[in-house]
């Protein structure tokens, strides 16, 4: 575990807020608390699963591409996975050009088995990377719709009128 979880206190277990004990859903996600102890529970559960995995692959195992990039971003992903206990191939898709003028692409390559695991170390990871956990991104989704009204920006959430291209809160433009 990284964190210290106190039995006394909720937490989130989407975000891992924290919260006073007569709290019971997330104000970020909406969701119902664990206690203190569920939540530790569910870490040690996590920690035996991690202990347990084979980090050996076979030929017998499916692999499912997750990932295609440059090689060094392959590679830090490849660690980042193994940090997680997930076991994965890097592989040459054979994509070049052939004439050393383009870099070589490998395809990141893991277990059937631990796709829905690696894809939300993947998320946690992007979110970490770009600075979106201190962003409010309620209005993400928001689509500028001419035929409406009124439209929501999708990057700061100021609502305007559609006969305005663009937000005048942000300068994003929609035309």
């Amino acid at each position: 575990m990284n964190r210290m979880i106190d039995p006394e206190l909720k937490y989130c277990p989407n975000c891992n807020d924290e919260y006073r004990a007569e709290i019971t859903t997330c104000a970020a996600c909406e969701v119902e608390l664990f206690t203190g102890v569920q939540m530790q529970e569910l870490e040690q559960q996590k920690q035996r699963n991690k202990a347990a995995r084979n980090m050996e692959l076979s030929p017998d195992d499916e692999m499912v591409n997750i990932r295609k990039g440059p090689v060094m971003q392959m590679k830090e992903l490849q660690h980042l996975l193994e940090r997680e206990g997930i076991p994965s191939l890097a592989v040459n898709e054979g994509g070049a050009c052939g004439q050393g003028c383009c870099g070589t692409d490998l395809l990141v390559q893991v277990r059937m088995s631990d796709v829905q695991e690696a894809f939300a170390i993947l998320e946690q990871e992007h979110v970490r990377s770009t600075g979106l956990a201190g962003h409010d991104t309620t209005h993400a989704g928001a689509v500028f719709n001419t035929a409406a009204e009124n439209a929501t920006c999708p990057a700061c959430g100021c609502s305007f009128s559609t006969t305005q291209a663009t937000c005048p809160d942000c300068g994003l433009c929609f035309a």
